[in-house]
This record gives C-alpha cells, sequence and structure tokens, in this order.
C-alpha cells in the first residue's frame, strides 16, 4: 500500500507563493502517476497538475504559467509550486497517486492541506 503525507500550505496574501510537498511511502515503486487536486467549500474537487512517474506533466487552465509540478523520485515526494497566488485558488490541496501492481490498481490520497489566500 502507499501512504501520502501533504505539508506547505498555510495563510499567504494575494500574489504571494507558496510551495506545496507530498511525501510518498509503502510501495512507492508501483506509483505511476500523481497529481494535486482542490476543493473549496461548497465545490467539487477539481484536477490542478498531473506529472507522470517519467515527468510528463499537465495543468489546469486556471493555473497555467501559475502553478508548477514536479517530483523527486530519490526523495519519493512531489512538490507543487504556488505563484502569483490569487483568493480563488483558497482551498484544501490534496495529493493524489496512481498504483498499478500485476494484481490490482487503485488510487490513494493524501489528508489534505489548507490554502487561504487572503488580504
Amino acid at each position: 500500500q502507499v501512504q501520502l503525507v501533504e505539508s506547505g500550505g498555510g495563510l499567504v496574501q494575494p500574489g504571494g507563493s507558496l510551495r506545496l510537498s507530498c511525501a510518498a511511502s509503502g510501495s512507492i515503486s508501483s506509483i505511476n502517476t500523481m497529481g494535486w487536486y482542490r476543493q473549496a467549500p461548497g465545490k467539487q474537487r477539481e484536477l490542478v497538475a498531473v506529472i507522470t512517474s517519467r515527468g510528463v506533466t499537465n495543468y489546469a487552465d486556471s493555473v497555467k504559467g501559475r502553478f508548477t509540478i514536479s517530483r523527486d523520485n530519490a526523495k519519493n515526494t512531489m512538490y507543487l509550486q504556488m505563484n502569483s497566488l490569487k483568493p480563488e485558488d483558497t482551498a484544501v490541496y490534496y495529493c493524489n497517486a496512481h498504483t498499478t501492481t500485476v494484481v490490482r490498481s487503485y488510487m490513494t490520497w493524501g489528508q489534505g492541506t489548507q490554502v487561504t489566500v487572503s488580504s
């Protein structure tokens, strides 16, 4: 099994920056694509960015040019660098990992970390 732990959330002013981290443990060799999702109160959880095991990335239109997803496979850690933050970026951010073995495929979620953008 895989366990994910997010960190780095907090309160920041509009235009500021934060870097989120997601540390993976367990069956890390079976992890394929990883991603960041977010959910604001009263809204559905939405995809922010994804990254494959080879480093190929994709972003939601709302964050392109401002956010950067990356992963350090040696440290088993994924990151989300968030720049030029806006109030509408306020949400709980969740780390996600897709895992595939010879017997099953499954998805793992972290506990979430709060990001609040406000003056």
